[in-house]
């Protein structure tokens, strides 16, 4: 056993980090809007996602689901079930729509890079090749058609679950749980009492 030298205070211990919460509000604002993935999509000469069609195929699915139970899910477990189906494909759209973010940053600062006549390191890549900076904005690009696709995804499901259960989509937060008081402590050792 360790000895502990006075004055020193023990390791504090590492608190875990909040989650982020997950909305798809959060998605929306990530993923590019229409408008956007038209853009991209007629800059680099991509085809634009089916966003009402993926949109319309994920809100039949979870439908199609949901009368598949038929009667063997009481409305609580109907709930929870769709309530995580749901929130697994918001969180997919959410992370496409992080990463989509930082790929266009990215390419952003790459491309802006290659203005400062003074970095050798930034120059174009020979005639015929591509420069790190346009492979950047092609990449940030594609991630853009799939994080529009995962939002419409995400869009679909999210409507599908407020027809199931009659209620607005929101993620799962776990009950916080409150420290013990010296009531429930107390209370603890009472009914430890009739064990004892």
């Amino acid at each position: 056993m360790a000895n502990k030298r006075p004055g020193t205070a023990a390791p504090a211990k590492s608190a875990k980090p909040a989650k982020a919460t997950v909305t798809i509000e959060i998605a929306r604002l990530l993923c590019p809007a229409p408008r956007v993935a038209e853009n991209i999509a007629n800059t680099f000469g991509l085809s634009v996602p089916d966003f009402d069609g993926i949109r319309e195929s994920h809100e039949s699915a979870l439908r199609k689901m949901w009368h598949s139970f038929d009667d063997a899910l009481n409305e609580r477990a109907t709930m929870m079930h769709f309530q995580r189906i749901t929130g697994s494909l918001v969180s997919s759209a959410v992370g496409a729509g992080r990463f989509y973010s930082e790929k266009v940053s990215a390419a952003r600062d790459l491309t802006s890079s290659l203005a400062n006549d003074h970095r050798d390191e930034d120059r174009d890549a020979p005639v015929g090749f591509d420069s790190k900076a346009q492979r950047a904005r092609e990449f940030a690009a594609d991630m853009a058609m799939q994080a529009y696709a995962l939002l419409a995804a995400a869009e679909g499901a999210v409507t599908a679950y407020q027809e199931i259960t009659g209620e607005e989509w929101k993620a799962y937060q776990a009950p916080t749980q409150s420290p013990v008081t010296v009531e429930r402590r107390s209370a603890a050792a009472e009914v430890n009492a009739f064990t004892a």
